[in-house]
């Protein structure tokens, strides 16, 4: 320690040379090692903190022969959280934590084994500091709903306006190297947000080394191996300013593939049993839980489902909780009493039809947004580009913006077909999926047009308060081109006092609207496809308003009071 280190500086002063480098040499490791010890103890602000403690004994099986072992964190406000620790192999467990305040924090763990010395009553502090990061997530803080709002914000209040792509493979697939290429391209086209599986499913049997996360059902065993592995992908995903976004249970019930689900093949309790592992495990990041993934949440399934949502994340958890429904349904109605669920998702599933456009632009989401509680709603799953072999990126970029225009702003998610599965070569095979031979293996789809402009999108609406803006195509338009071609249905966006108002045309077509407040309006349009604005002259006050598009593509009239 430090005294040692002293008396060692002032020997240096009277020793010979032989024995002046001898106590050279232990000095500088001495020195080291406190840097070390330092570093253990100091954690940035929102950043993940970890601590490993060695148990005394081996358990058979850790998961079940350990019903419970936690952490009380103290924070230096004497707030307490109590946070769940996991087994992490031999006789090894960790707790992870992401502190939301500067100061000392102190913590005693709890474990349901009192005889187990290592696990129960330790005792220990760290001192959370300011750093550096220039990325908003450690700015800001982590991610939150405010209630009775219908967005997400960072924990000083800034709205965050989810922007997601789709990388189900992505973490179990993927080399270090691929993976920071990834995710630095999509920082730099204005992501936020990384959606990925985090055990065995229906698209990925097994991760890149063969592992599987877990075998058995009825009484599980966890793999630890497989999760080391996945813990440097999740560390990846934050250090890039990314909020992860895991699927804890894939759910798919019907199809090829499905024994691959663990949120449809487990019993309620072994699936609430892994589910608490994945949040205890990487409740430290900085995440947005999707509880389950293509599943049917509703009818016979409903109440499988809540108890499950109530258990894992019914008390006070870390990360914020979505569910991820199969194609054209959601949940809000059914689960509008759940306040452990902050994000109500959709997916609106692969389609440029009539059926699929219209349940965007007229379904139960758009009809029936306003009759539940205010909560984020955000279609978590649009039509993938390159998933079938005439989708454009025109067609993936009309879904997503008749999407966000559906219901009050809150975000938007992305997929590309060759990036979800991580296909390496050509030919399309992807696991228990259709063959696309037409798709693009996952490197070179970062290079697709429709992920370049659905990042368009997010910066365009973001130069917006998009917070205040409320749907208002039924009152505001005079007549709806929707009405005699589905795929020509025109949405509108406006705040309350339509100071400001925003259009989308999807086609080239006229559209009359009511100016119902008499306002003189400044008039742009803005264009998806090359991320600019072209002016016009601006309108006189009047009952009724006419635009039309300035090119033969799709546009975003936007409107503003002078």
């Amino acid at each position: 320690g430090t005294p040692r280190i002293e008396v060692m500086m002032k020997g240096l002063a009277m020793a010979g040379e032989p024995a002046r480098r001898l106590l050279i040499s232990i000095l500088v490791g001495l020195i080291s090692f406190q840097a070390v010890l330092a570093a253990v103890d100091q954690v940035g602000i929102w950043m993940k903190f970890e601590q490993s403690f060695t148990s005394d004994k081996d358990y058979e099986n850790p998961l079940y022969n350990v019903s419970q072992f936690s952490v009380h964190f103290r924070s230096p406000t004497a707030r307490l959280k109590k946070i769940s620790g996991f087994w992490d192999g031999g006789r090894t467990w960790k707790v992870r934590f992401a502190p939301d305040e500067k100061g000392t924090w102190s913590y005693r763990t709890e474990c349901s084994d009192t005889s187990n010395s290592g696990l129960h009553e330790q005792t220990g502090s760290f001192e959370v500091v300011e750093h550096a990061s220039p990325h908003a997530l450690y700015r800001r803080g982590s991610i939150v709903r405010p209630k009775g709002r219908y967005y997400l914000t960072y924990s000083d209040g800034t709205p965050f306006f989810w922007t997601a792509d789709t990388a189900w493979n992505g973490a179990l697939k993927s080399t270090a190297e691929e993976w920071r290429r990834y995710l630095k391209d999509r920082l730099d086209k204005g992501y936020n947000a990384i959606q990925l599986v985090t055990t065995q499913w229906r698209g990925g049997d097994r991760d890149r080394q063969g592992r599987v996360a877990f075998e058995g059902a009825g009484r599980i065993r966890i793999h630890p191996e497989f999760f080391q592995r996945l813990d440097r992908k999740m560390d990846l995903v934050n250090e890039y300013g990314l909020v992860a976004a895991p699927v804890l249970l894939w759910t798919l019930q019907f199809g090829q593939g499905r024994h691959l689900s663990p949120g449809y093949y487990l019993p309620e309790n072994e699936a609430i049993l892994l589910a608490r592992y994945l949040v205890a495990r990487y409740g430290g990041h900085q995440v947005i839980w999707f509880l389950g993934g293509d599943g049917r949440y509703v009818d016979e399934y409903e109440q499988r489902w809540k108890n499950i949502g109530q258990s894992v994340f019914g008390e006070e958890h870390p990360g914020i909780v979505a569910q991820h429904p199969h194609g054209r349904s959601w949940i809000g109605n059914a689960y509008a009493e759940e306040d452990w669920l902050d994000i109500v998702g959709y997916q609106s599933s692969h389609s440029k039809a009539q059926r699929t456009v219209d349940w965007i632009n007229r379904g139960p989401v758009a009809a029936q947004w306003h009759r539940i509680p205010a909560k984020p709603i955000i279609n978590l799953e649009p039509l993938y580009e390159e998933i079938h072999q005439n989708v454009t990126a025109r067609d993936v970029r009309q879904a997503c913006y008749w999407s966000v225009f559906a219901t009050p702003p809150a975000g938007i998610s992305y997929g590309a077909n060759g990036i979800w599965p991580w296909l390496r070569g050509g030919g399309g095979k992807i696991l228990n999926h259709r063959d696309a031979p037409w798709t693009s293996p996952w490197h070179r789809s970062l290079a697709l047009s429709g992920a370049r402009q659905v990042g368009y999108l997010s910066k365009f609406i973001q130069s917006f308060e998009w917070w205040r803006l409320r749907p208002v195509h039924s009152e505001l338009l005079v007549e709806q081109p929707g009405d005699q071609v589905f795929n020509h249905f025109v949405p509108a966006l406006a705040t309350d006092d339509q100071s400001t108002v925003l259009v989308y045309f999807p086609v080239r077509t006229t559209v009359r609207l009511r100016n119902r407040f008499g306002l003189d309006y400044e008039v742009r349009w803005f264009d998806p496809l090359q991320n600019r604005y072209l002016e016009e002259p601006g309108t006189p006050p009047g009952a009724i308003l006419e635009f039309t598009p300035p090119a033969e593509q799709d546009f975003v009239l936007v409107l503003q009071q002078r």
